[in-house]
């Protein structure tokens, strides 16, 4: 199995912070380790590849 090495930006859409994140790409799933926000939030994110 061949995982990717990727840039990953995450925006809360509760409150707006940023994290830029380096993750693992599985096929169509990046999975960076991220658990929750600054303000506990788990579940509302914009998760894209950063460049």
């Amino acid at each position: 199995m061949i995982t990717a090495r990727v840039k990953v930006s995450i925006r809360c859409r509760v409150c707006g912070e940023k994290f830029v994140l380096r993750g693992r790409r599985d096929k169509d799933r990046i999975d960076t380790g991220f658990k929750q926000c600054l303000c506990n939030n788990e579940h509302d994110f914009e998760v894209e590849e950063a460049l």
